[in-house]
């Protein structure tokens, strides 16, 4: 049968043929019949390319005409045969093909062949084939289905003026069919639009209605499809395959109730659902959560008599037993193995998973002696495979070792039925575990540290010839590098290789975390060699530690030749790996070396961040270099970096201690307006240093103004703003903030403590200050510390002249409360 009636071409069809005649050039003289023609090319095409007539094929060339060619190509074997033929054809001089040929060749290839349905109709533009609407059609329709979207609406956009063809509403229609199989709603709304104004509103019908219904399903448009139902609804032009389609979307959308009610209106106008439909909401319903829906569906496949396959039982058993309805589970697993289908390995493990989750380790037993002989020899493992997985995910990992063990003596040794609960579970003899086993074991172990059970295991694995995984090996070789047993570590690593296993980025950075936890940075770069040669990254932040912890330990030299090989192995350090050098060094004391590490990383590699400056800032501050630490500050603002409240708080604490007291206050306004919020060491900083410069009410003001805006003061805040107070000579108001930081729970350290004490003396309260050097003389903290043994000699000397607590200091110094302190001082050469 031809093309021509394959095709479904409108009415105007033969006008346009007629046209298409009258236009082209009269054909070459035929030989003495097209059957003539057609059996020569035939069989030329039907042998293989090398053993072809070149001569013979050049004389029929010249006869040959492009009916002759669309019916050859749909004789020819195959499409290959096919595709050959046509583009021979196309290369013959003064032979063109036609709408009809080329429509030919197009519903020949199969649909996955996009490159060359492509390029016939890239051809079709270039050469300016002559079509009719109704051939446009087709190709469209030929490309949509192949999913050439982009390709179809060239080619129809191309139509006018390559192929003298103007669409009509079919072609139109066509078009819209793509667009919507591609789900390219938006596309389809233009081209609609473009449809009506070209061929009038008459020109929309049922067709033009389902292919954009099928456009907003395919689009997940659930809205817009209702509105195009509904529109064909009210012009009577909904029928079976409309409610499929927007059943199966509801499906696909989850909106499980709208698909059932659209498949019991089915029902209701006498419609039979095909098996495809139900296959798919079945599947749907499933996949959506909604079991119960999907056994409705399924029961529905049963009374219509179609045959259930594997799959679909599959997704059923697995639905009812992730909805913990092992029972059903059960009884639809019996049904299916009554009706001739045999499980596979999948859904015999994922009802095993199932009895685990459950704990009904009894049934597993029974469950899998019942289905073995399904499994080919061997094909028993994976299913103790699952019962070993069940047990580590309950957390049953000494079990799930056990079953192991005995998988391992074969179903021969004392040990071949193992105890899981209050269960016994028989072991079969061909249950010899594999990588698989052996992994899902070991991985286990190491979740709960039982790393020595691990280890055994392993040796177990080699003995039986098991490769083992990769997994298993980098979990092993993390936890030992975890707990510092670095040479077991290397032991796996070289094991993992021997095997032909290869090891993983996580594998080295594992073992390089265990080497810098050992703060060996010679070994470390060795690793990092092995590593760039198989081409891996080491982690930054077991570089950070390493340097983290060459600088804690005062081998600053050491941390910078680690990040030197670094680089030169073409590693580069982040900044903050560069931030812990510097900081190692500041906490050393090198604050000028760090200084010039962080300037040479500013010109070679990074623009330092706000963290790398305030560690800078942090190290001049506590050297006492107050206006380096300033410089640091003005530098990153040129640099446009924004301060951050550590900032902040370190230039506060700087401008306090040096008497810039208006220029700390500023600060913390401008914090306020970049809406940082002050902390309490912001606070601190400022009213110590506002005691220090004499200010005591400001300090006040500012205390209450930190207490208001939720700001909790701690034990720092507390000492620093008492000892304040005492500075400026404010006794009582310090007793009172005093006595509130007892409240809360805070206290004074033993030098502020005594400091506290000497001035309640010099400023007539010893009372109060007897009772709390008292206290401190019990509490004995001053031990060792001439300073405090000095001040309670001072505070004793003061007390014993006071009528008042005279007594208390004689009972002090009877009890030998004062004898270390006195020991202290006539040490130091004082009285």
């Amino acid at each position: 049968m031809s093309l021509r009636r394959l095709a479904r071409f409108p009415a105007s069809c033969s006008l346009c043929r007629r046209t298409f005649s009258a236009t082209a050039s009269p054909p070459p003289p035929a030989p003495a019949s097209p059957s003539y023609l057609a059996h020569n090319l035939l069989d030329e095409f039907s042998r293989p390319r090398a053993s072809r007539d070149a001569a013979r094929l050049r004389r029929l060339a010249t006869h040959l005409t492009a009916p002759a060619a669309e019916s050859i190509l749909l004789k020819l074997p195959s499409w290959r045969h096919a595709l050959d033929f046509f583009r021979w054809a196309a290369e013959q001089p003064g032979f063109r093909h036609s709408c009809y040929s080329l429509n030919a060749m197009a519903s020949l290839l199969p649909r996955h062949q996009h490159a060359h349905l492509d390029r016939i109709a890239a051809d079709a533009i270039a050469t300016r084939c002559l079509m009719t609407p109704g051939a446009l059609g087709f190709l469209l329709r030929c490309l949509g289905a192949a999913g050439l979207t982009d390709t179809a609406v060239r080619v129809f956009d191309a139509a006018r003026a390559s192929f003298s063809c103007t669409p009509n509403s079919y072609t139109y229609n066509c078009l819209l069919d793509a667009l919507a199989k591609a789900g390219r709603a938006d596309d389809a709304d233009a081209r609609l639009r473009e449809m009506v104004t070209k061929c009038g509103d008459g020109s929309v019908d049922k067709y033009t209605f389902t292919s954009l219904l099928r456009c907003y399903c395919n689009a997940g448009r659930p809205d817009d499809a209702n509105d195009v139902f509904q529109r064909m609804s009210e012009r009577g032009w909904v029928d079976e395959h409309v409610l499929t389609t927007l059943a199966v979307a509801f499906s696909k959308w989850g909106k499980v109730e709208g698909a059932v009610d659209l498949v019991g209106r089915m029902e209701a106008l006498g419609m039979r659902l095909s098996e495809k439909t139900l296959n798919v909401l079945v599947h749907g319903f499933a996949k959506q959560g909604r079991i119960d829906k999907a056994m409705d569906m399924f029961a529905k496949m049963l009374s219509y008599g179609f045959v259930i396959d594997l799959a679909m039982y599959s997704v059923l058993i697995e639905g009812l037993c992730q909805d913990k309805d092992i029972g059903k589970a059960v009884k639809l697993f019996k049904e299916m193995k009554s009706s001739g289908v045999a499980p596979d390995v999948r859904l015999l493990k994922r009802m095993i998973e199932a009895f685990c989750r459950e704990g009904d380790f009894a049934t597993v037993d029974l469950f899998i002696n019942d289905n073995a002989e399904c499994l080919k020899s061997g094909g028993v493992v994976p299913l103790y495979n699952a019962v070993l997985e069940g047990l580590v995910n309950r957390g049953e990992v000494e079990t799930a070792y056990e079953l192991l063990c005995s998988m391992i003596c074969g179903g021969h040794g004392v040990n071949d039925d193992v105890t899981i609960g209050a269960h016994m579970l028989h072991i079969k003899e061909d249950a010899k575990p594999n990588s698989d086993s052996f992994n899902i074991v070991v991985c286990g172990l190491c979740k709960v540290k039982k790393l020595d059970m691990a280890l055994a295991l392993i040796k177990d694995m080699a003995g039986l010839g098991c490769k083992g995984k990769v997994l298993m090996f980098n979990d092993l070789i993390h936890e030992l590098c975890n707990i510092d047993r670095l040479d077991e570590a290397y032991t796996m690593f070289n094991q993992m290789k021997d095997l032909g296993l290869i090891p993983s980025e996580f594998t080295y950075n594992s073992l390089f975390y265990g080497v810098c936890r050992r703060k060996d940075p010679n070994a470390a770069l060795d690793l990092l060699r092995e590593m760039r040669t198989n081409g891996h990254s080491p982690w930054i932040k077991n570089c950070t530690e390493m340097v983290q912890k060459l600088c804690f330990s005062g081998r600053i030299t050491e941390a910078l030749q680690f990040l030197d090989g670094m680089l030169q192995m073409g590693f580069l350090p982040d900044m903050v790996t560069y931030s812990a050098a510097i900081n190692g060094m500041c906490k050393t004391g090198e604050v000028d070396n760090a200084l010039g590490l962080f300037r040479d990383i500013s010109c070679k590699y990074y623009h330092p961040d706000v963290v790398a400056h305030n560690i800078l800032i942090n190290g001049f501050l506590k050297s006492g270099k107050f206006d380096e630490a300033e410089k640091i500050m003005e530098d990153m603002l040129e640099k446009g970096l924004l301060p951050s409240v550590v900032t902040y708080n370190l230039m506060i604490d700087v401008w306090c201690k040096t008497g810039r007291i208006e220029k700390a206050i500023a600060h913390l306004n401008k914090m306020v307006d970049e809406e940082k919020q002050p902390t309490v060491v912001t606070y601190t900083s400022l009213i110590d240093g506002i005691c220090s410069a004499g200010r005591p009410d400001e300090a006040i003001k500012l205390w209450c103004e930190m207490r208001e805006k939720g700001c909790a003061p701690n034990n720092i805040a507390y000492t620093a703003f008492v000892n304040g107070l005492c500075k400026c000579g404010r006794m009582e108001t310090a007793l009172t903030y005093f006595e509130e930081m007892v409240t809360e729970g805070f206290e004074l350290d033993t030098f502020s403590c005594l400091y506290f004490i000497n001035f309640l003396i010099s400023n007539g309260n010893s009372s109060k200050g007897c009772e709390l050097l008292k206290e401190i003389l019990l509490k004995g903290t001053y031990s060792n510390n001439l300073k405090m043994a000095g001040l309670i000699s001072k505070a004793i000397e003061e007390l014993s002249k006071d009528g008042r607590t005279s007594s208390d200091i004689q009972t002090f110094v009877e009890k030998g409360l004062v004898s270390n302190a006195q020991s202290l001082m006539n040490k130091d050469g004082r009285k």
